[in-house]
């Protein structure tokens, strides 16, 4: 019995050993790739600073050489950083083919990751690629502030979803025709999340057509509390810069469902317009008397208006009044008509008001706070600041000389007129 179990025993004992030896060795396979793979990894991660290092040092050498400003942009929006790291995704690519004993699954699932990064880096390259492209247009001449920020955008967003349904398709071993055939049922999908997206798009594609708006353009959008200088059009907003410097962003389609102003035309035609009115007290209105006429003539800008006004109502009243010694009869000239003739040759003689277009002095409808007389032309300097210059400086003119004419300015009465009109009406000690 025991040469039996030992010789029973032998066989059982040699097996153990032999499954010992293979556990060993697929153990030592497990690690033998497991370094492999890490060492593939390393590779991969030396091959990306190396090559971010010699290209973009080589690159900015380069660079820093030329005078042209194209290859600044470029190296500005990292198109040769990002392009480097092409090399350690091509590393682990073909890389993990030399890892020894690897499944062909696993290998497989590798270089499939692989491949999407590439898909993802050179999205990402032509993207960067895409904005200096932009900045180099909108530094150029032709630019003539027509931006093409938002068809860039666009480009980028069609790129961009490509590049996502490429690299998925290169992570699970799909052609990208049936990826993009699932996106044609996702349509009415599509459309709903990208809605926005599309009606900026069309607005962008109006906005450029008609040439409604330019970067630099000063427009006044009440709704959205816009009024300063547009800054940038994008494809999903339009940033103005307010006289405040606080920055609005309005959605580019808003410009097409909403109205707005845009006064690029007063700059280009080299006219700003004037448009403001003084109150003249209703009470202060009268004839002039001959004595009034003599003053009155003695004004350098009245005189040929005096001596031309005098003869025609003397001819008119000695054809039609004769000898009646009825005054009401007559005509005869106001300080208010007078006065307006004044502020007319005034403004024509000042320099600073544009001499071809309209010019003119009127009277608007009378109201409660006494008769509107409104001064409409338009200066020859259509810069903010000098502007409004110009404009105080005729109506401090206007407003100073409106008592020479034996009229008032009408505003509200304020304290100091009832403390003045009570004293006027208080007795004197003496009375």
């Amino acid at each position: 019995m025991t040469v039996l179990q030992i010789s029973q025993a032998t066989p059982d004992s040699s097996k153990v050993g032999i499954a010992a030896r293979l556990d060993w060795l697929t153990q030592s396979q497990l690690v033998t790739q497991i370094v492999a793979v890490l060492l593939v990894l390393v590779l991969a991660y030396v091959a990306d600073k190396l090559t971010r290092r010699i290209l973009l040092i080589t690159v900015g050498r380069i660079v820093r050489r030329t005078a042209t400003q194209w290859d600044d942009m470029m190296l500005r929006h990292r198109v040769f950083e990002r392009l480097a790291h092409l090399a350690p995704a091509l590393a682990v690519y073909y890389g993990i083919l030399l890892v020894p004993a690897l499944a062909p699954e696993f290998i497989e699932l590798l270089q499939h990751l692989a491949l999407a990064v590439v898909v993802l880096i050179l999205a990402l390259t032509i993207g960067a690629l895409l904005s200096a492209a932009n900045d180099i247009y909108s530094t150029s001449a032709i630019a003539d502030g027509r931006p093409i920020k938002g068809y860039v955008q666009v480009i980028k967003i069609v790129l961009y979803l490509f590049a996502a349904v490429v690299g998925i398709s290169a992570i699970i071993g799909q052609n990208p025709l049936y990826m993009l055939s699932g996106i044609g049922a996702m349509t009415a999908v599509l459309l709903i999340v990208f809605r926005d997206t599309i009606l900026s798009f069309v607005a962008s594609l109006q906005i450029a057509s008609y040439d409604m708006m330019r970067v630099g353009d000063w427009i006044e959008m009440p709704k959205f509390g816009a009024d300063g200088d547009v800054v940038d059009i994008g494809l999903h907003t339009i940033k103005v810069q307010n006289w405040d410097k606080t920055i609005v962003a309005i959605p580019t389609h808003r410009f097409l469902s909403d109205s707005f102003k845009n006064w690029r035309s007063m700059p280009e035609s080299g006219g700003r317009r004037i448009k403001r009115a003084i109150h003249i007290d209703m009470n202060s209105i009268r004839f002039l008397s001959d004595a009034d006429l003599d003053r009155f003539a003695k004004f350098v800008l009245l005189k040929d208006y005096i001596e031309q006004k005098r003869k025609e109502l003397d001819s008119y009243n000695a054809e039609h009044v004769g000898d009646s010694p009825a005054v009401t009869n007559a005509r005869s000239l106001t300080n208010i008509g007078t006065f307006r003739a004044y502020v007319v040759q005034y403004l024509r003689q000042h320099p600073k008001v544009h001499d071809d277009m309209t010019l003119m002095v009127r009277q608007l409808d009378p109201t409660p706070n006494g008769v509107p007389l409104q001064v409409y032309a338009f200066s020859n300097d259509v810069n903010w600041v000098p502007y409004e210059g110009i404009q105080s400086d005729i109506f401090d003119h206007i407003m100073a000389i409106v008592p020479d004419f034996g009229l008032r300015l009408f505003q509200q009465p304020s304290g100091r007129d009832f403390e003045t009109a009570l004293t006027r009406r208080q007795p004197s000690p003496d009375s």
